[in-house]
């Protein structure tokens, strides 16, 4: 990353947020309560509907903190991008001067939006990252983060100018950390979000009503040792046993923001969850049943028609 990104500790940190949901909210509110500046970023038609405040219940703290709001992406250090994928193109309409955000950090499901971000803002300017964890918009301006955690996790390449940020995060209760290697960092995240989501949304079940019903459990598994082979074509570093043993170190009742958007007749992310591993799939001659079954099973569930059968 160059000198001309790189932190001033000297003023607080502008950062602007697009995508006011779960995470966009539990983001912005952490940021905001740590003393930096933040800019929730939300359609120009919702503008007037959303508090210049953010009400956070989290177990990091129940707290209201002051944000401003605006439809278009100001002048600031940082750009976190937090829509869904499938709202992602049209979002990026919010950013009308790039020259006026020094880095973009997208936080999407997915590996496909970087190489989008890289062409359109230049390498030097996107700084990929992960989050993991389970946090839902009530209301505007409301956000519940139901999950005990939340881990983010952001390329070495971008330290110059989080470095700071990571810090304050991780006082609130984040778990923070810098990886070096970028398909490590993008494929550890979806090796066990698409056998999570998948699972769960094709079950309609909790994490642990999946892993204790034999069928489903099995076809969990399944999954991750598919999604782990995919990986490893790919150049990342995954081990199947240790998302396998996170899965089941999990909180029983979680549920996955697939599942969640079935139920509410909205359109399920598979093309940048399962999209990657069925496509990458393909190109190693990688065999991958379980994810083929699990695709179709939540297709039909949300009322779409498959595209592998």
């Amino acid at each position: 990353m160059s000198d001309n990104i790189s932190n001033n500790i000297s003023k607080p940190m502008r950062h602007a947020i697009l995508g006011a949901g779960g995470v966009g909210g539990l983001l912005g509110a952490c940021l905001a309560h740590s003393g930096a500046s933040v800019t929730m970023v939300v359609r120009r038609e919702t503008l007037g509907q959303y508090p210049k405040q953010i009400h956070l219940e989290s177990a990091f703290g129940n707290f209201w903190t002051e944000v401003a709001v605006a439809a278009e992406v100001p002048a600031v250090d940082v750009l976190w991008i937090t829509v869904k994928a499938t709202q992602f193109d049209a979002a990026l309409a919010a950013l009308t001067n790039p020259d006026l955000v020094r880095g973009i950090v997208p936080l999407l499901n997915g590996i496909g939006h970087i190489t989008v971000l890289r062409a359109r803002y230049g390498a030097e300017r996107v700084i990929p990252a992960t989050i993991a964890v389970e946090t839902e918009r009530i209301s505007p301006g409301h956000i519940v983060h139901r999950s005990p955690f939340a881990r983010l996790n952001v390329l070495s390449a971008g330290r110059g100018l989080l470095a700071g940020t990571l810090d304050q995060l991780s006082q609130i209760g984040f778990t923070c950390r810098f990886i070096d290697d970028e398909p490590t960092l993008m494929w550890s995240k979806l090796v066990f979000l698409a056998p999570f989501a998948l699972t769960t949304t094709a079950a309609d079940k909790t994490t642990g009503e999946v892993i204790a019903d034999p069928t489903w459990g099995k076809l969990l598994e399944a999954c991750v040792r598919e999604a782990c082979a995919v990986a490893v074509a790919e150049g990342a570093k995954v081990d199947p046993e240790a998302i396998l043993a996170s899965m089941r170190a999990m909180p029983a009742n979680m549920r996955s923001s697939m599942q969640k958007d079935v139920e509410q007749h909205k359109t399920p992310e598979l093309d940048a969850i399962a999209g990657p591993i069925l496509g990458r799939a393909r190109r190693h001659g990688i065999e991958v049943p379980a994810t083929e079954k699990l695709v179709v099973a939540v297709e039909r569930r949300a009322g779409m028609e498959s595209r592998l059968e």
